[in-house]
């Protein structure tokens, strides 16, 4: 439940603009999820979000002007959801538990490692699309470094 929820949180902050946990508690409420606002705080807290941008919007921290904050929600995300790594020349293939794929795609795509030009999140599985056959065997290293504890 929790990581459904946690998926729910981020699917929600990348599609609009939500200011305050109040108004994130109600769009979840939409969506089926009652949190308390506590389990919500701790939630904010463990998926790295902050508020930011113009719109004062929560983001995943590190969405800014470069990916150097967002690593260690890498490192936590990997860590934690990673279970298996594919490649297939200059594309690479990246399991998870269910539901967890999102919340990793993000930490990915907030990072912003030269090594990826593109990412695409299903519910369990990542599409992460490199440039070439090197930079794909660059980046599975980089995920076997963030993966040791």
């Amino acid at each position: 439940m929790k990581t459904r929820r946690q998926s729910a949180i981020l699917d929600t902050v990348q599609r609009q603009p939500v200011r305050s946990q109040e108004q994130l508690r109600r769009l979840l409420k939409a969506a089926g999820f009652d949190v308390t606002q506590a389990t919500l705080s701790r939630d904010v807290r463990e998926l790295g979000l902050v508020k930011g941008g113009l719109d004062a919007a929560y983001q995943v921290n590190g969405a800014g002007a470069n990916g150097h904050t967002a690593r260690p929600v890498l490192h936590r995300a990997v860590a934690d959801h990673l279970t298996r790594v594919d490649r297939v020349q200059q594309l690479v293939v990246l399991r998870t538990g269910p539901g967890q794929a999102q919340m990793l795609g993000v930490a990915l795509d907030g990072a912003r490692l030269p090594e990826i030009v593109g990412t695409i999140a299903g519910d369990d599985t990542i599409l992460v699309i490199t440039p070439d056959t090197r930079r794909a065997k660059a980046f599975v290293k980089s995920l076997e470094v963030l993966s040791r504890p």
